[in-house]
């Protein structure tokens, strides 16, 4: 019996958030207070999902020191993990968040290569846990190694085996995991206008050119704006989403969010414009957190009436 969701994380990272009062380029700076988290777009849906009370376990590549680390905070928070361990390092990601102007400068290394003979187990590995799920979650960077044609790969896979996808990439490996046809996908304003070739105006041309992808095939498409909130639609309907006004400690993680309140919703067969309040309400949540703290399912449960959503 199939059950749950299967999330993806490729290159993962331990994530070093630090606070200081102001930054000072090329000058010393004091640390305020830090924290240590593991990172990466998987495993961040992956925690956002188990505060959301949904069977979720994670999959990816780890290696080295840094990998066992990351492995022990998945157990430490209750995440079942299934990762593939291969040579080399796993990546550190540094946040930057100054006091004084509520911004994150983000640090990111590149991560481990990933060889030809290691890619090939990981699909092995990949194959058989698909049989098992009802939803795959794919995102975030490809380390070296790997093309961006492999989440194409990976959507077809995980759709043959009978199981919906939700894709959340950027540049190339979006743009060819889109051929594929995914159930949902997740750019932000960028990412779209890169797809698209062009930049847009107004949240009615936004809407336009996600209802484009839904011609494909693709079921629901979210296009994350930040501070100006969401479009979110399928091949019926379009809505504009507001959130409410917030104070941004970190953006770290709030992407994340929505995916994994996109992944609950499908599971919980919600209506498009529920999907949109759960979906906004919990990138707001998250984005109003320290470093890479998630939203709870109260916190997001509490918030959706204070999401304004509008028929475009």
């Amino acid at each position: 019996m199939k059950n749950g969701i299967i999330t993806v994380t490729l290159n993962p990272s331990i994530d070093k958030t630090i606070a200081i009062e102001k930054l000072f380029p090329y000058g010393l700076n004091r640390v305020i207070h830090s924290r240590t988290d593991p990172g990466g777009k998987g495993i961040n849906v992956a925690r956002a999902l188990k505060n959301f009370g949904i069977n979720v376990s994670v999959t990816g590549l780890i290696a080295g020191r840094q990998g066992r680390l990351l492995m022990d905070a998945l157990q430490n928070a209750g995440i079942q993990a299934d990762f593939l361990e291969i040579q080399g390092e796993t990546r550190t990601n540094l946040k930057i968040f100054d006091e004084s102007v509520h911004r994150t400068t983000e640090i990111n290394e590149t991560g481990f290569y990933v060889s030809s003979e290691n890619l090939a187990r990981f699909q092995g590995k990949f194959q058989g846990l698909i049989q098992r799920t009802k939803m795959v979650v794919l995102g975030g960077s490809l380390p070296p190694g790997i093309p961006p044609e492999f989440y194409a790969e990976c959507v077809s896979a995980a759709k043959a085996a009978g199981a919906k996808v939700l894709l959340d990439a950027d540049g190339a490996a979006l743009k060819a995991g889109i051929q594929s046809v995914p159930y949902a996908v997740k750019p932000n304003l960028q990412e779209l206008e890169t797809l698209s070739g062009c930049r847009f105006s107004g949240k009615r041309e936004i809407a336009e050119a996600a209802q484009n992808l839904t011609r494909s095939g693709i079921e629901i498409v979210i296009v994350s704006m930040g501070a100006d909130g969401a479009v979110v639609v399928n091949r019926e309907e379009a809505y504009a989403v507001d959130s409410w006004q917030i104070p941004v400690k970190s953006a770290t993680g709030a992407g994340d969010s929505m995916v994994a309140a996109l992944a609950a919703s499908v599971l919980n067969h919600r209506s498009l414009t529920e999907i949109a309040k759960w979906t906004t309400a919990a990138g707001t949540v998250t984005a109003s957190k320290e470093g890479t703290l998630i939203c709870s399912l109260e916190e997001v449960t509490r918030s959706l009436n204070q999401v304004k959503v509008w028929k475009i």
